[in-house]
């Protein structure tokens, strides 16, 4: 069977369903409303999984599964060389979060990441330890701090409110998601000027190591027929076939 992941609680859940339903595609679970397997009339073909957004993009990068909805920054966070092991089918137009770095708003000298490099480098004269970035996307966080050449810094792991790492002093710097900036403000943060990593929404993506069988393909044509999205199941089988 076509195996289709979406999220499994919260608003992401919510704007799924009624992505679907806009769409004629009405999903029931199949388990009962706690249950963690659901199913669309119609498509008897296709098995929806419930899961976490993390555990969408780290299953579609294991070819766990072959269809999955989730944010477009866990998706690029979890495979930095995307491009070769997923496809982005569709942006669906809900879940937008901005992946920013932002900078306590009394660095009144920096706004941009050039002012970030010329602070990593005398902190790091100054203090004899690098400057420290707290963020949950340790892999945007390196490869946009490659492409600004800021090297004097190190990731610091959060696993909670990043936002609060400045005002902990468990480190100086944040990269983290947003939407409307509101929660930086309230922690006394700004977005550095060029400081926005991606712009992300929830995606329709496709793995490309799953394994992709002539039924599996016949019911992901279907499936994208059924959304009045058929045109872009052209591209997603030429990406298989590569």
């Amino acid at each position: 069977m076509l195996s289709l992941a979406i999220p499994s609680k919260g608003r992401l859940k919510e704007n799924c369903n009624a992505w679907f339903a806009e769409r004629g595609l009405v999903m029931e679970q199949t388990a009962g409303a706690r249950g963690y397997r659901a199913s669309f009339a119609g498509l008897p073909d296709i098995e929806v999984m419930l899961l976490s957004a993390s555990e969408i993009a780290s299953a579609l990068l294991a070819g766990d599964i072959h269809l999955g909805i989730t944010g477009e920054d866990l998706l690029r966070e979890e495979a930095p060389e995307l491009k070769s092991r997923m496809h982005l089918i569709k942006p669906l137009g809900f879940g937008f979060a901005d992946v920013v770095v932002a900078v306590s708003q009394y660095w009144i000298d920096v706004a941009t990441m050039a002012d970030l490099d010329d602070v990593c480098a005398a902190y790091a004269q100054a203090h004899r330890r690098r400057l420290r970035v707290a963020t949950k996307y340790a892999q945007l966080t390196r490869s946009f701090f490659a492409q600004a050449r800021i090297s004097d810094y190190r990731i610091v792991p959060s696993a909670g409110a990043t936002e609060g790492a400045p005002a902990a002093g468990t480190a100086e710097v944040i990269v983290d998601i947003t939407t409307t900036g509101a929660t930086l403000r309230d922690n006394g943060l700004k977005i550095l000027d060029d400081g926005v990593i991606l712009k992300s929404q929830a995606q329709l993506a496709a793995s490309l190591t799953a394994d992709w069988d002539a039924d599996t393909r016949k019911a992901c044509e279907a499936l994208l027929a059924r959304l009045k999205e058929g045109a872009l199941y052209t591209a997603l089988a030429a990406e298989l076939l590569t």
